[in-house]
């Protein structure tokens, strides 16, 4: 049987390609493969980057004394943009702007601080002016959709504190309180040991702050310097005459502007014993003090003792010295029923059993700036308060036992309080002592 034919096409030959040429074609798709691939790794790469390439952020800085030092720690972070450098005082303003420039940034030097709640691409306003521009300048940061940072005290006077929580809430806004130990990774290991229970019931902390300060002298009405804006720098509190002893640091001791030493610099020892007693609003406040050392033109005491209660049995005392450098103790402490904690002003601590023998202790690490910084710029990105440090709801409580020692201290009585909100029971207490008056133009603008 034969069997069929099958049609089998014959494999097509290709001419023959001499070597040299086999090599160059082997090159040239070498070459493009290569190409290929290290364009697909460089757009990687590139997404990569972009991807984790932080989100920007763009400050305006207002008041340009302590305003530099925030500075030099916002550049620190990536993707934070310094815009405006802010001062009322013109030179003021252009030796901030200078200073930030040397530091990596670009910032446009200006008197109005205004025109950064103006500008649409800003995102926060840093507020270090003086304490009467504090809550004002928080409010209508907020009002204009901006974040804010302002340096303690939180206020000039307890109402302010409320309106700002007020406007922090009722905008959305991230308003951090420059109380920067809360930030401090010493001050935040010790805080968790004591909050253990290390100690017991923890019931008395108290703290100190002494600095050796002259006299400021008396001075009389003067005209303000050319380079200063005087009107602009009172802004929201009732006009007094310009004198040389006010500008620029002297301002706190006068009731009219400051808070004298207690709001200056007593109220970061006064947020950690608040904070490590975990308490809210005192009950009761009493004070002792006067101006021993100086008679000049200063109104707030340079020798202060005032001591605040609170509910469940719980105690802070402050002792403020301006005409010493002498230090009674370690910068804050706590005493409870099993023993007591030190804690310096670098975050170091010592833990002390009944028996007074050191059973832990904890190495100096910062004094929390750098991250109270971050803290604040890493909640703007993730658009959430809640992870502040410092919110200004604790920073008003803080602050507020500041005012209420200056409270005692002025009406020369001791000044019982709500545990709800740290208003006074006592009607007789003047109001403005509360809140206080403000200049026309601008109390309708602040007031919540």
């Amino acid at each position: 049987m034969k069997l069929p034919f099958l049609y089998l096409p014959l494999p097509s030959r290709q001419p023959e390609i001499p070597a040299i040429m086999k090599r160059r074609r082997f090159l040239v798709q070498s070459t493009t493969g290569l190409a290929a691939t290290h364009l697909i790794a460089k757009s990687t790469m590139l997404n990569a980057a972009t991807a984790q390439e932080p989100k920007r952020v763009v400050v305006g800085i207002m008041g340009l004394n302590r305003g530099k030092d925030l500075a030099a720690n916002l550049l620190k972070i990536p993707g934070v943009e310094i815009k405006y450098a802010c001062d009322a005082d013109s030179k003021r303003a252009a030796a901030g702007a200078k200073f930030i420039s040397e530091s990596g940034g670009r910032p446009e030097a200006i008197q109005d601080f205004r025109r950064i709640l103006d500008d649409k691409e800003v995102d926060a306003l840093i507020c270090a002016a003086p304490n009467h521009w504090h809550g004002p300048a928080t409010i209508l940061g907020c009002k204009a959709g901006k974040h804010v940072y302002v340096e303690k005290p939180a206020c000039h006077n307890p109402q302010e504190g409320e309106w700002m929580v007020r406007a922090a809430q009722q905008n959305n806004r991230c308003v951090q309180v420059g109380n920067q130990r809360r930030s401090s990774p010493g001050y935040q290991a010790a805080m968790a040991k004591l909050h253990t229970g290390v100690l017991g019931k923890v019931y008395l902390a108290r703290a100190f702050f002494n600095r050796l300060r002259g006299s400021i002298g008396v001075k009389t009405d003067a005209a303000p310097p050319e380079s200063l804006d005087y009107d602009l720098w009172q802004g929201p509190a009732p006009r007094r005459p310009y004198r040389e002893n006010i500008l620029h640091y002297n301002w706190h001791w006068f009731w009219h502007w400051g808070n004298g030493e207690l709001g200056n610099n007593g109220v970061h020892g006064l947020d950690l014993c608040r904070w490590g007693l975990q308490a809210g609003f005192p009950i009761r406040t009493v004070s002792n003090g006067g101006r021993y050392c100086f008679q000049d033109d200063q109104e707030t005491p340079d020798t202060h003792d005032v001591s605040w209660q609170f509910e469940g049995g719980k105690q802070i005392s402050y002792q403020g010295l301006s005409c010493s450098q002498h230090a009674p103790g370690p910068f804050v402490s706590f005493y409870g029923t099993e023993g007591y904690m030190e804690i310096e002003a670098d975050g170091a601590y010592k833990i002390y059993n009944s028996a007074n023998k050191v059973v832990d202790s904890g190495e100096k690490t910062s004094d929390g700036q750098p991250e109270h910084m971050k803290n604040f710029i890493d909640c703007i990105r993730a658009n959430d308060p809640s992870k502040l440090n410092q919110p200004i709801l604790s920073g008003h409580q803080s602050t507020l036992l500041c005012h209420l020692g200056n409270v005692a201290h002025r009406t020369d009585r001791a000044v019982h309080s709500l545990s709800s909100d740290g208003h006074w029971k006592d009607e007789g207490i003047p109001k403005n002592l509360w809140r206080r008056d403000y200049d026309p133009k601008w109390e309708s603008q602040i007031s919540t």
